[in-house]
């Protein structure tokens, strides 16, 4: 196998290009391989007499960038076992240049790099910046929006053309206003380069990119980050730091509970409404009980906003092998086996029960449904809802007895049984009785509410007003539902 050498021809014209690369160049009488001919270097070479072969077709050919890359390894390959390989790539062989990854990472033929400039000088100096002060190369072929730090200098290569320069638009978008300053770079360092300071909405329109061309997006202030989490992070840290607000600096677990359950019927409440403004408000009111929590035990050194999300991380790819791995499942009643089974063996001794881990603090309602859920998975459960309404009129006239002869506490525990076999009744209907009864109990606002509303209209009063008069405008309301 023969070996491989890589050369980088630099970031601009041949003035760039080292003396010693121009010489071995010169020098050779094979064809060099080119990743694209597209390079100025290229041209004042062939005029000299040196021949290049270029992969430009294979651009034409695939529709993934990836695929190119791939298929020109492979060709690089097959030429190495019969003769000796130079092979050309734009600026430093180092930088950017996903070809020369994939030869580095095979084993068959030696590799061998050989210089050529990075255009990252030439780039710092035609934008006056300088890259210790955080900088980010991003190639705008192959990204993701999660991976930009927008604190740091950032900067687009590989922006081909209008398409690429776009998508790399339509992604700073989803974070930036349209009207940010974004600066398009054109051949850096050589004779030929050109700045460009446009709107970032306008980087795809009316400005001419090539193989040449970056994309440069300075630091971004605060005031533009405020929907990230490391910015919302560092809001509640300063919140509680010395100097900051003297309610959240006071606040523990144990006074910020009453918060949290009322954080949470809040955005039930949105959700029930269908309001999508206010459901935004209210998560993000949620969120912000989560963060003060995380913050509190941060300042106690117990744990941070890191331990609750890396917890919460592990535990949905532990419990979701369906995704992650490679368990198959066939259907919802798969997926909730294995997640019970994930769960207790997560739980290990720790739980003596079943009914472990229901959250006492919940509506008794809601409690009421979720520990017959709980049983109901071990068979613990009525054979048919025929003896659900059995029960229920069982429970019913136990109910009237307590009332005849029975004490107070008598009558509560025997109203509390016909609410829990209601519950078990919901249930075999796949309703959930807390919001059935929230619906209910909305639906009794509405219609009590258009009873104030009619009176006062007529200059009367709840007080002045008859049942009889109460009771056809509740109707009235009913027919308007």
């Amino acid at each position: 196998m023969n070996k491989i050498e890589i050369i980088g021809l630099g970031a601009g014209d041949l003035d760039q290009l080292p003396l010693g690369i121009y010489k071995k160049l010169i020098a050779l009488t094979i064809t060099i391989y080119t990743r694209t001919i597209k390079h100025p270097v290229i041209n004042a070479l062939q005029a000299e007499g040196v021949k290049f072969t270029s992969f430009d077709t294979m651009y034409e050919e695939e529709e993934q960038f990836a695929d190119v890359y791939q298929r020109i390894v492979s060709f690089i390959q097959e030429r190495a076992e019969n003769e000796h390989v130079v092979y050309a790539v734009p600026g430093h062989p180092m930088l950017a240049e996903k070809t020369v990854q994939l030869l580095l990472e095979q084993s068959e033929c030696d590799v061998e790099i050989i210089g050529g400039s990075s255009y990252l000088d030439d780039l710092f100096t035609a934008l006056k910046i300088d890259p210790i002060d955080g900088f980010q190369f991003v190639d705008a072929t192959s990204f993701q929006r999660k991976e930009l730090n927008y604190y740091n200098h950032l900067v687009f290569s590989q922006v081909y053309d209008q398409m690429i320069a776009s998508e790399v638009k339509l992604t700073l978008l989803e974070d930036l206003p349209a009207d940010y300053p974004v600066t398009i770079i054109e051949a850096a360092g050589s004779a030929a380069e050109k700045i460009v300071k446009v709107t970032l909405e306008e980087m795809d329109r009316g400005v001419k990119v090539s193989n040449l061309t970056s994309v440069y997006v300075p630091p971004v202030s605060d005031n533009l980050l405020h929907h990230t989490f490391i910015h919302f992070r560092e809001v509640i840290r300063k919140l509680r730091a010395p100097g900051g607000c003297p309610w959240d600096q006071k606040q523990t677990h144990e006074s910020l509970r009453e918060y949290a359950i009322e954080e949470v019927y809040e955005l039930i409440d949105a959700i029930d409404q269908q309001d999508d403004e206010g459901i935004v408000e209210e998560l993000g009111d949620v969120l912000l009980q989560v963060m003060l929590h995380s913050q509190i035990g941060e300042d106690n050194g117990y744990f941070t906003v890191d331990d609750v999300i890396r917890t919460v991380t592990d535990k949905m790819i532990h419990r979701h092998p369906h995704v992650f791995q490679d368990k198959h499942v066939h259907s919802v009643d798969d997926v909730m086996r294995n997640w019970e089974q994930l769960k207790r063996d997560e739980k290990g001794d720790t739980r003596t029960s079943i009914l472990d881990g229901i959250a006492k603090h919940l509506p008794a309602l809601a409690r009421a449904y979720q520990l017959q859920k709980r049983a109901a998975k071990v068979g613990f459960d009525w054979d048919t809802v025929s003896d659900m309404w059995k029960k229920m009129n069982e429970e019913l006239n136990e109910f009237k007895a307590a009332i005849s002869k029975g004490s107070v506490r008598d009558q509560e525990k025997e109203f509390g049984d016909i609410l829990f076999v209601l519950t078990n009744i919901a249930r075999y209907y796949k309703i959930n009785p807390e919001i059935a009864l929230n619906q209910t109990n909305e639906k009794f606002i509405a219609r009590f509410s258009n009873i104030e509303r009619a009176l006062h209209q007529r200059k009367r009063s709840l007080q002045e007003a008859t049942l009889e008069e109460m009771d056809a405008l509740w109707e009235e309301a009913k027919e308007r539902e």
